[in-house]
């Protein structure tokens, strides 16, 4: 299937009141990665750590050429760029030709990401915006416009449990509401009632954080 492209998400800072004295200075973060995995299969445990991980404090930008996660899945090229311009925190990251047929031992699908971006970027009104795109699929089907959080279930398992969930453009955002980010472009769970496997895959990560370095913070405040 091809691909589309989402509206641009964000956050912002839940509103308090304003106080006479000068606040000290904030210093926003940023980091990124094109995917990992955490992945028990049988008894054999997979972890990638993060792909390709870029953060504004340096290194500002990785790649990965890919390769064999395991069982799990198999990752193509990708990578990640993290960048401060004054106040403002921006991470890009991306990768293509992601491939997993796990499933398809258990009479699931073989699931293809041919290219996929995520990014994010603090804004001046302490928040976060964060976006991403996908191209073409293999083994599910990508709406026109995907909201936040859009959840699929691969049907399949045991006593009509899910063989895997699929959330695109999953947003994850603190409560209360602190203005900072997260954006998988695709996150992947698998047997999430139990099942033979069990773990994350994610495909493209970007982090934003408005207040990301507070003095404060170093202060115990």
């Amino acid at each position: 299937m091809r691909g589309r492209v989402l509206l641009v998400t964000g956050a912002l800072m839940a509103s308090t009141t304003a106080v006479a004295h000068a606040e000290p200075p904030v210093t926003s973060t940023g980091w990124g990665s094109a995917g990992s995995a955490d992945v028990l299969v049988d008894t054999q445990h997979v972890v990638t750590g993060e792909l390709a991980r870029c953060d504004a404090d340096g290194p500002a930008s990785a790649r990965t050429t890919g390769g064999e996660a395991g069982p799990a899945a198999v990752f193509g090229f990708g990578g990640a760029t993290c960048a401060r311009k004054g106040p403002v925190a921006s991470v890009q990251t991306g990768g293509q030709r992601f491939e997993s047929d796990l499933l398809k031992h258990y009479g699931g699908p073989v699931l293809k990401v041919r290219t996929y971006a995520v990014g994010c970027a603090t804004t001046d009104d302490s928040g976060s915006t964060g976006s991403m795109s996908i191209g073409e699929v293999t083994g599910f089907t990508v709406p026109s416009s995907i909201p936040a959080n859009y959840r699929i279930t691969v049907p399949g398992g045991e006593a009509g449990t899910a063989l895997a969930t699929i959330t695109l453009n999953e947003t994850v955002t603190p409560q209360p509401a602190d203005g900072s980010l997260v954006t998988h472009a695709v996150h992947i769970k698998l047997f999430p009632q139990g099942g033979p496997a069990s773990g994350d895959i994610y495909l493209g990560t970007a982090a934003c954080n408005p207040f990301g370095k507070h003095p404060n913070v170093a202060l115990g405040a």
